[in-house]
């Protein structure tokens, strides 16, 4: 894809979420806001070719937006508009929406997943959104990265469950 059609892209998946919300209310009032508690080292994952107007970070090859704890809502990057969820990727492309176990350290909603009822729209959106993302390659062998740091982040959860 050029750099022009990944404009188009990110701003088609910015768009499903521009008055989405994992609950049908703010879930923010419900935690203070605890995710977007940041500080000038705290960031969220940008996807491939997505671009912010936010302090970009680079470290080990991933890049990060930082915005210190406040932005304006719209500068928000794919990563925040759909946390505390994730849409993985098996080795065959097909996607689904977990809630993401890393997020447990931050969002309440997070470690308490099974028991919310979080909005059916909203997930609906986060999955529409991963099966664009899956129809570029660079994009989908992105999201199969993830899913396995998932994976791993899940199983290490579960093996220290178990030990306590």
């Amino acid at each position: 894809m050029t750099r022009e059609e990944y404009a188009r892209l990110y701003e088609k998946l910015y768009r499903l979420f521009d008055n989405a919300t994992p609950l049908r209310q703010d879930c923010g009032v419900l935690c203070g806001g605890a995710c977007c508690r940041g500080d000038e080292d705290t960031g969220m994952r940008l996807f491939p070719h997505e671009e912010t107007p936010l302090r970009v970070v680079e470290t080990e090859g991933a890049r990060f937006a930082v915005c210190g704890g406040t932005c304006r809502r719209e500068d928000r990057p794919l990563s925040c508009r759909i946390f505390p969820f994730f849409p993985t990727a098996d080795e065959r492309g097909r996607v689904r929406v977990i809630a993401d176990p890393r997020a447990g350290s931050v969002c309440p909603l997070a470690r308490h997943s099974e028991e919310v009822a979080f909005d059916p729209r909203f997930l609906r959106r986060v999955k529409k959104a991963g099966k664009l993302l899956a129809r570029d390659a660079e994009s989908l062998a992105f999201l199969k990265e993830i899913t396995r740091e998932i994976e791993e982040v899940s199983a290490l959860n579960d093996l220290l469950r178990r030990e306590k």
